[in-house]
């Protein structure tokens, strides 16, 4: 089922449906979405990484969880599925998937149902509408990035029991390469850097940003160097962690930001990635707190090359560490249901 979830499209499966060789389970991903490939013409893939992205879903084994999700970044023009990262925007489309397949019931005028992000261990409630048993995708709800309105799905990260720790490195602020950085993870792990360092404004249309290839190749440096200092390894062949340029806000939100994911920048943002980043911004001495406008608001309003996202977010200080939570609204819309081929079928 070919589904967009918050300002991202991509291809669902219920997990039986593939190989479970995750080798082999790759090989056909990439020929369905027509990886390597820039315009990847002969597959489902849309030619961008937000349109080039796969979930896969089962029932939980898990007690108190419902469902599983695994999240797969299909690369554009490189042979390569992802897996170290999860995705909050294809999130959103998740629950409406298992009930279009029978993996849950519908719970009635609304169903809410517990998510193991398989990618991060992460646990997401989600709660969207299901009159007379099915999902409901019209609706009122609108987010930037996406044209039109459609029925709110509401996403919440975590309790207080289930709290991440925010900073891998333990602290607020690091030095990668001469130039200071919060290294930060509330769902997604993320590098934040001053965009006036690297001759940034912040009103940079992505393409801009992406013509610039010394200012890529910057921030890639960056990225390699702060994945391992938060624990990921290697992530030369990754899409995590994320590399945000921070800038002050220009319409009145709480900051600017441009997104590089990783080579490409981010026409908007991802559900995940603004929680990590409004969780930086409500604690004092990071690089996104120095940057913020001052706000005493419930939400933190991330500005981004489409428009905004209104991030709500609680961070606390506890037995010597930062931990976070975050609930954001999304919306998801059944695209297309069918058979798709892989080139050797």
């Amino acid at each position: 089922m070919l589904m967009r979830g918050g300002t991202s499209k991509g291809a669902f499966f219920v997990a039986s449906d593939l190989p479970a060789d995750a080798g082999q389970r790759d090989r056909i991903l990439l020929e369905i979405m027509g990886s390597p490939d820039p315009t990847q013409i002969d597959g489902v893939g849309g030619g961008h990484p937000l349109r080039s992205k796969v979930a896969v879903v089962s029932p939980s084994t898990e007690d108190g969880v419902d469902l599983d999700y695994l999240f797969l970044q299909v690369a554009v023009d490189e042979p390569v599925v992802a897996e170290l990262q999860t995705c909050g925007n294809m999130l959103a489309a998740v629950g409406p998937f298992a009930v279009e397949r029978g993996l849950i019931p519908a719970g009635g005028a609304t169903t809410t149902t517990r998510i193991r992000l398989i990618n991060t261990g992460d646990l997401a409630i989600e709660t969207f509408p299901t009159p007379d048993g099915m999902p409901e995708y019209a609706g009122d709800a609108a987010i930037d990035g996406v044209p039109g309105t459609a029925a709110a799905i509401e996403i919440e990260m975590g309790d207080a029991s289930t709290a991440k720790e925010l900073f891998p490195t333990g602290n607020v602020v690091d030095e990668v390469a001469g130039h200071r950085v919060t290294l930060i993870d509330n769902g997604m792990p993320v590098v934040l850097l001053d965009a006036a360092e690297f001759g940034v404004s912040g009103d940079e249309a992505p393409a801009e940003l992406e013509s610039r290839a010394d200012l890529v190749a910057a921030v890639e440096t960056i990225r390699r160097t702060s994945g391992e200092l938060m624990g990921l390894g290697d992530v030369t062949e990754q899409t995590v962690p994320k590399v945000f340029l921070l800038s002050a806000p220009r319409h009145g939100g709480a900051i600017g930001t441009r997104g590089f994911i990783p080579k490409s920048v981010h026409t908007s943002i991802g559900v995940l990635m603004a929680a990590s980043i409004a969780a930086a911004v409500r604690i004092p001495g990071t690089v996104a707190a120095a940057i913020a406008a001052a706000s005493d608001d419930e939400v933190t309003r991330i500005e981004h090359p489409s428009g905004t996202f209104d991030a709500k977010v609680r961070v606390f200080h506890a037995d010597g560490t930062w931990r976070g939570t975050s609930t954001s609204i999304r919306t998801a819309r059944k695209l297309f249901d069918g058979t798709v081929f892989p080139r050797t079928h």
